[in-house]
């Protein structure tokens, strides 16, 4: 058995890798740790996992990390990874942050909308882990910079047809809704009932940090560099996210070819699902799993695609693509302990 820990365990996306984690048949939780909740039982916080997780919070101690677990997901603020992640590695450890302390390969791009980067030198060995993307890298790494929510989202519908010469990049925009819970768990007046239901809403108009994190990944298909147009919503929902995304066609194609071009390059990928004949995705059809479901409509008469892609943002948008990099580093079937069957309303 694999024995993994979860440091920064209750926070939304860290309570979810334990629910993951807890169903995995090639896993044992060993370690979970919590600032706030040091010393309390994780069912005391979370009631669900009675019967289910018996592990008592810990503050977070490099040697106990080290050596109660095999791999050790990072589940904190951003910032915090960056100081933890060199002496685990050191101590020959697998890790998954799901920060973007290690998304990016250069360092003033992580700069420029995060803080000061401490581990730079680590950068270079870190591999993004959009695992239908940079399968055979992850395989190999020791250190995964687990991507973002509303990147996976936008990346995974455009990157094969970026690559594929379909899309003029310079063209495109994405228009993206989440649901609450990627605002995290901490308390904010932003995110409170009242000021959240019957509301919709944009946000960070102006720049969102998770931008710049799309335009690099982006630009590695296109061959130079793209910098796209992105506007995040807030949803009145708990989780879910949905991503609309306008781009220009370099060339005249039809309907069959679109899906071709992402039916083959996501051939053999677990966890992406085309829609047919330009019915919309439903973030409702992938919740609680680990699937990004993709449609695509092609505008008559304008050569412009609209694609349309679903994720579960707790999921595939965070803590289920962690496990899929852990099942991928440690040898496993990719979709192990992430075969949740959805449910049909």
């Amino acid at each position: 058995m694999i024995r993994a820990g979860v440091v920064g365990a209750t926070g939304y996306a860290g309570a979810e890798l334990v629910r993951l984690l807890a169903g995995h048949p090639e896993v044992a939780l060993t370690i979970l740790t919590s600032r706030q909740y040091a010393g309390k039982p994780f069912v005391d916080i979370f009631p669900s996992m009675k019967g289910i997780v018996d592990i008592v919070c810990e503050a977070y101690d490099a040697g106990q990390a080290g050596e109660k677990a095999d791999v050790v997901f990072m589940a904190l603020p951003h910032k915090l990874p960056m100081n933890f992640v060199p002496e685990l590695l050191k101590n020959g450890k697998k890790i998954v942050d799901l920060s973007a302390d290690f998304r990016f390969s250069s360092a003033s791009a992580y700069e420029a909308v995060y803080q000061p980067h401490t581990a730079k030198d680590l950068l270079e060995q870190s591999v993004y882990g959009l695992c239908e993307v940079f399968r055979e890298r992850i395989r190999n790494a020791a250190l995964i910079g687990n991507p973002g929510c509303y990147p996976t989202s936008v990346i995974l519908p455009l990157y094969p047809l970026i690559k594929n010469g379909f899309v003029d990049a310079a063209s495109i925009i994405a228009d993206s809704k989440s649901g609450v819970s990627g605002a995290g768990r901490s308390l904010s007046l932003a995110s409170h009932y009242c000021e959240v239901t019957e509301s919709f809403k944009a946000y960070k108009v102006d720049g969102h940090r998770h931008q710049p994190e799309m335009n690099e990944i982006l630009s590695l298909a296109a061959g130079y560099p793209v910098n796209i147009t992105f506007v995040p919503h807030l949803l009145p929902m708990s989780r879910g996210m949905e991503s609309t995304i306008y781009a220009n066609l370099k060339k005249s194609v039809s309907y069959p070819d679109i899906y071709d071009c992402l039916a083959d390059f996501y051939s053999g990928c677990p966890f992406i699902r085309l829609t047919d004949n330009g019915r919309p995705p439903d973030t409702a059809h992938v919740r609680g799993t680990n699937f990004c479901d993709i449609g695509f409509v092609l505008e008559k008469g304008k050569n412009r695609i609209i694609l349309m892609s679903v994720i579960d943002n707790l999921v595939k948008g965070a803590a289920g693509q962690a496990v899929q990099n852990m099942n991928l580093m440690m040898g496993l079937a990719e979709s192990a302990g992430l075969n949740a069957v959805p449910f049909p309303i």
